[in-house]
């Protein structure tokens, strides 16, 4: 089922880097301290 505008969203987490650190981020760790914007970008950082 999709989620509609005003659905919470739901938990996942993805790999991210800063610098040399590889590190998790989960969407749960923000749960209620900050705004989150989620954005998708097809094809970023890959060879094309």
């Amino acid at each position: 089922m999709p989620v509609k505008v005003g659905d919470m969203a739901p938990d996942f987490d993805l790999p991210a880097v800063t610098g040399d650190q590889k590190f998790r981020v989960k969407l749960s760790d923000f749960r209620g301290k900050k705004h989150v914007v989620v954005a998708f970008h097809p094809l970023d950082w890959t060879p094309t």
